[in-house]
């Protein structure tokens, strides 16, 4: 059914983060696919790259059609701006969640340290890291991240690379609609206003009581603005002619029809979505 989705995880999960957006998902109909990025999950040991993960989220969008709605968190969604600035004809539409702080070496330092602190307990970290989701997550959710596996051996190697990123000038590079998606309570909220002015089209959602990982915060929340931004997508896809998924030379860029306008209103404003809402 209509678009199909690809989902970029974050920092040390996997792709078993996506669980509850894949149950939404599916039970809609939809075609959805998270793979693990390398250094995590199935693929811990391996290396990581920026380059890498942009070919892993690349090779999921081709093995759907050649073309989807990408979503990304944290991690994940800086992977997947940066493959929508280099990719721009295969992302349908971005969802780039609590991604929106621009990574230099200067913020990159700032997180380095504790995760060279936790380099140096016995675990590296995992018991900490696991302690800490069961805390703060409920209702399944931090089931739904440590079931994967969490890769606290490849923090401190990741963070230097999401630094080489350039997360601005990706944006600008692409003209297709993007949701800037963030917890209330995130800390990586701080450049959330450059991020949006550098949206050709973008939608920017703040979450009440949510916090960095807005997906587990309120899943159900989430997996409807996912939901909602790929019937946006869908709506564009068939009014160009195109089969949900196929791949195009170029980023279809329409204005937004009255049926988009009923799916998702607020085109170049910031939203907000309370997560006591129906």
């Amino acid at each position: 059914m209509g678009v199909p989705i690809v989902l970029a995880h974050g920092l040390r999960s996997s792709s078993s983060m996506w669980r509850p957006q894949v149950e939404f998902l599916e039970a809609q109909g939809r075609t959805v696919v998270a793979p693990d990025l390398p250094a995590h999950g199935s693929r811990r040991g391996e290396e990581f790259s920026v380059g890498r993960a942009v070919d892993t989220v690349l090779e999921a969008i081709d093995s759907v059609g050649g073309r989807a709605l990408l979503v990304g968190l944290s991690m994940g969604g800086l992977v997947s701006i940066a493959a929508a600035g280099a990719a721009p004809g295969r992302i349908a539409g971005l969802v780039a969640a609590s991604c929106t702080a621009q990574p230099d070496q200067s913020l990159a330092q700032v997180y380095r340290i504790p995760s060279v602190l936790m380099e140096r307990l016995p675990d590296k970290g995992a018991a900490v890291n696991e302690r800490f989701h069961r805390l703060t997550l409920r209702d399944g959710a931090a089931d739904a991240v440590v079931d994967g596996g969490l890769a606290v051996e490849s923090a401190t190697a990741v963070i230097d690379e999401l630094a080489t990123i350039d997360a601005l000038s990706a944006l600008s590079a692409y003209p297709g609609p993007v949701w800037l998606i963030n917890g209330a309570r995130d800390h990586f909220r701080i450049h959330e206003k450059a991020f949006f002015d550098a949206c050709a089209e973008g939608r920017l959602v703040n979450v009440p009581r949510a916090g960095h990982m807005v997906s587990l915060d309120q899943p159900v929340n989430f997996s409807r603005i996912v939901s909602d931004a790929a019937d946006v997508v869908g709506v564009r896809e068939a009014r160009a002619g195109l089969e949900p998924g196929a791949q195009v030379p170029g980023v279809v860029d329409s204005p937004p029809s009255d049926v988009e306008d009923e799916v998702a209103a607020g085109v170049d404003s910031v939203a907000t979505v309370d997560p006591e809402g129906p």
